[in-house]
């Protein structure tokens, strides 16, 4: 018999993709190598699998030259390398029409949204436009359109700033808001994938519905690439910005995609200097790995550790659980936390209990985590996981917060 709710199905997703994650798990040396330690801070930055650490050695040990800058046959390996990566950026994000889109290669998702708010969004703002984007996401989504906004004002032109709305009881977006919100002057909306401190997906499809046809969206996909399925073809973005390093490549590594076709094409400003060929050719391994694990599957398995864990901590009081309060229990109605589970102990503070719990293995987040200015001031530990964190982890976890609260 199928399973029923949610708490059978995120029961059976575990039994059924054990032996698989377990196969996975053995490819990443730095976790195989540290057994009693367990890695909880994947938002902030993934592992890497053997593979892509060995695609890093031969880049670096067989054709390591400058891209762009040469003709002989290393330099040739190079440039083929990036350009070839650029198109299979878009085949992972299902681009629908990869011969008009672009993609430029960055140093992480911040940059690419300041490439879209500096070198594009002024070309298409006049005095008196508006855009909306969101106060209580990561900083960098919206301190490079607070940027663009004073650099326009500098130059005469004066823009509005909305705020992107959100819903009070799940912390998602609010469509029907922004429907009502969006009107004839609005020319551009910033929206975030799955929120790095609650862990929703923010139901980005929804934006465009809102919003209409014509005004370009660009997503920051940070928690997202690497961690679940990631469609613009779906989404119906216009950018879409991600960092290699949270999705198993090297750091420094990152991309912004361009739709090219709602305003004028995205050109990078200035002189782009020599690109980053060894993180680029860690994050063609790291796609190229995800694919092949499966990202639908990878998502299957985070959901169901996360909301193991928020279950467990919805049961203690000592525990503020951040975020949608209806999607705690394993068998939830509603949509689950994408890996991600942020919490305060109410007698505690975050710094401490980080302490606590490493001095038991555990490596977690805690501060405030890069929120921006309408978001969570006090701090907090955030749990982020991967597909090779496993349940006994999770239960481990929830023994050593239990015992303290």
């Amino acid at each position: 018999m199928a399973p029923t709710t949610a708490r059978d199905r995120g029961a059976a997703a575990l039994a059924e993709l054990g032996p698989w994650q377990r196969a996975l798990r053995a490819q990443f040396p730095i976790i195989t190598d540290n057994p009693r330690l367990v890695y909880l801070d994947s938002a902030a930055t993934a592992q890497k699998p053997q593979a892509v650490l060995a695609a890093v050695q031969h880049q670096l040990t067989t054709a390591h030259a400058n891209a762009g800058r040469g003709s002989y046959p290393w330099a040739n390996a190079s440039t083929d390398l990036v350009a070839g990566v650029r198109e299979r950026i878009k085949s992972f994000l299902g681009d629908p029409a990869p011969e008009r889109s672009a993609v430029h290669f960055t140093g992480g998702t911040t940059e690419g949204l300041r490439l879209v708010a500096r070198d594009w969004l002024p070309e298409v703002l006049a005095d008196g436009d508006e855009i909306v984007v969101p106060f209580a996401d990561h900083e960098a989504n919206l301190a490079p359109w607070l940027e663009a906004q004073r650099l326009l004002a500098r130059q005469g032109v004066r823009i509005g700033v909305r705020e992107l709305p959100y819903q009070t009881s799940s912390g998602d977006y609010d469509p029907a808001a922004l429907a009502r919100l969006a009107g004839p002057r609005t020319r551009f909306v910033a929206a975030t994938h799955v929120h790095h401190v609650y862990g929703g997906n923010m139901n980005v499809h929804l934006i465009r519905r809102a919003v209409g046809p014509d005004v370009p969206i660009c997503l920051d996909a940070a928690q997202s690439v690497g961690h679940l399925p990631v469609s613009v073809a779906e989404l119906d973005v216009d950018f879409l910005a991600f960092s290699g390093h949270k999705a198993l490549a090297l750091p420094g590594s990152g991309a912004v995609w361009a739709r090219q076709a709602r305003g004028p094409e995205l050109v990078p400003g200035g002189w782009r200097g020599s690109p980053n060929t060894t993180g680029i050719a860690s994050l063609a391994a790291a796609l190229d790995w995800l694919e092949a694990a499966g990202t639908d599957r990878i998502a299957r398995w985070t959901v169901a550790l996360a909301a193991r864990l928020s279950d467990g901590l919805r049961r203690l009081d000592a525990y503020e659980v951040l975020g949608c309060q209806r999607s705690l229990a394993a068998d939830a109605p509603v949509q689950q936390r994408c890996g991600i589970v942020t919490f305060r102990h109410r007698g505690i503070g975050a710094s401490d209990l980080g302490f606590i719990l490493f001095s038991h293995g555990f490596m977690v987040r805690t501060d405030g985590h890069c929120q921006a200015g309408a978001g969570e001031r006090t701090s907090s530990v955030r749990v982020s996981l991967h597909v090779y964190n496993t349940p006994e982890e999770i239960d481990r976890l929830l023994a050593v917060l239990t015992s303290l609260a």
